[in-house]
């Protein structure tokens, strides 16, 4: 590695570090973080030299679309949309039944950001009650399905009675279901036990670009 600066060099032993930890790719503003960049922008700029050189490649569609090139090549998947899910009240959605055939689109990620999980679902995010777990308002969250959960897991819940679909993290409380915001502003959400269908368990998120 002798033909990269001082800064592309920690840049890649931090890629190689998150990815060994993580098991998926950093984003841009990870990489800043952790390497003590000043901004977005040098991130940017040091991450083309690298692919200049041949060190990584990009999906730039992508918030974490970094794949390592030097013996550490990822392949990707196609993960099905299916729809959109609320970070912020509950909003009407497709039913849990109609789901599989109900698919909007697709997006192609890389196979860390699935976590070598089957059947992965992916759905659009609307609203910001859960920004303090840093996902927000359009990002895309990704899924494993799922009848159980543990409490203070984040689960894709379909409120039988409402006809609405939300993302919270679970509580089972004594006689009640409380599904909790990540956001210190909004209160949570009160459910009977038998309105509440979990549907997906969280695996990952990405931000989409632009």
């Amino acid at each position: 590695m002798s033909e990269l600066s001082t800064k592309q060099s920690k840049i890649m032993e931090f890629i190689r570090g998150f990815i060994d930890e993580k098991d998926y790719p950093p984003s841009i503003r990870d990489i800043q973080a952790g390497c003590g960049i000043s901004s977005t922008s040098v991130v940017d700029y040091n991450l083309r030299r690298l692919e200049e050189k041949g060190m990584l490649r990009r999906d730039r569609e992508i918030s974490r679309g970094i794949e390592l090139l030097d013996g550490r090549r990822r392949g990707t998947v196609e993960v099905p949309v299916l729809g959109a899910i609320a970070a912020g009240q509950p909003i009407p959605v497709p039913t849990s039944e109609r789901w599989a055939s109900d698919v909007d689109d697709t997006v192609t990620v890389t196979e860390e950001m699935v976590r070598g999980h089957e059947n992965v679902f992916a759905l659009r995010v609307k609203g910001t009650s859960m920004i303090e777990d840093l996902i927000d308002d359009g990002d895309i969250v990704f899924l494993e399905p799922a009848s159980t959960a543990d409490d203070g897991e984040k689960v894709a819940v379909w409120l039988e009675d409402r006809g609405e679909v939300t993302l919270k993290r679970l509580y089972r409380e004594e006689d009640r279901i409380r599904l909790q915001p990540a956001n210190a502003s909004m209160p949570p959400i009160y459910a009977d036990p038998g309105d509440v269908r979990i549907q997906g368990r969280f695996i990952s998120s990405i931000r989409p670009s632009g």
